[in-house]
């Protein structure tokens, strides 16, 4: 009868070892849990930008107005009619804004 006791107690002893030290620990948990929410946090992040750039996509695929504004702001370009005449704020106008 001791004997089964004892190899009872080590039964016990072994089980409550993984829960707090093991693989399946309460800290190895939580620890498992904020990595989970990291990485829900950074695919949202990636969902939003996917759908930023398909927007964008879309854009260009549909219409050429998308198209003429990123040349004109990101090349400088300007239409073969067209006159570019540079405005520069002088300081007087700045510093009433």
């Amino acid at each position: 009868m001791k004997v089964l006791a004892l190899v009872l107690v080590a039964f016990l002893v072994a089980i409550q070892a993984q829960l707090w030290m093991g693989r399946g620990s309460l800290p190895y948990v939580a620890h498992l849990r904020e990595e989970v929410a990291a990485a829900h946090a950074d695919n949202d992040k990636a969902r939003a930008r996917n759908a930023q750039l398909q927007a964008e996509l879309r854009d260009l695929r549909e219409g050429l107005e998308m198209v003429e504004e990123k040349a004109r702001f990101e090349l400088g370009m300007i239409k073969s009619d067209e006159v570019f005449i540079p405005v520069t704020p002088t300081a007087a106008s700045a510093g009433k804004r």
